[in-house]
């Protein structure tokens, strides 16, 4: 008889591929064995890095990897970026923490990372990157900076973020 959490891999394994396999923003690639404990996430949406200069520029593509730990799913999901985000919850992880609960699925978890990228959700208030949200509050009127929906995931993404010097 397999563990509670090795029901819940499976699960959320499932899951993940009923809900993104053939999406076109969203890929999900599972690293390892089956179930999976680790998956790369490769974002084709808008998200902010910065350039040489230190301004925030659109970037198309993000890569994060979202590991589980072996205390998953009562402790949370760790994620980080392949690539420096220009985001107040990004960081050396990207911070989970604030909509994190064991009911939620990875599923969930992946779509908010998906939002975060595109600055349709940030928290300004505990941020990993101090630098970022003071840009947020100084730059609210570029926010967010795509209005793609991913929970409808339909049509192309309206970039609206256009850097102020």
């Amino acid at each position: 008889m397999p563990s509670p959490r090795l029901n819940r891999l499976h699960n959320d394994y499932a899951q993940l591929r009923a809900r993104f396999d053939g999406n076109p923003y969203i890929a999900v690639n599972p690293v390892g064995v089956l179930p999976p404990e680790v998956y790369e996430i490769v974002f084709d949406v808008p998200s902010l890095v910065l350039d040489a200069q230190n301004r925030p520029r659109v970037s198309q593509k993000t890569f994060v990897k979202l590991s589980l730990p072996a205390g998953y799913p009562k402790e949370k999901p760790h994620a980080v970026s392949s690539q420096p985000i220009f985001h107040p919850n990004f960081g050396d992880y990207i911070c989970i923490a604030d909509f994190w609960s064991p009911a939620q699925t990875l599923t969930d978890i992946i779509l908010e990372i998906g939002q975060m990228l595109q600055w349709q959700k940030y928290n300004i208030k505990a941020p990993l990157n101090a630098v970022a949200a003071e840009w947020a509050v100084k730059n609210l009127h570029e926010l967010p900076i795509s209005d793609l929906d991913l929970y409808g995931a339909s049509g192309a993404p309206s970039v609206s973020f256009k850097p102020t010097i």
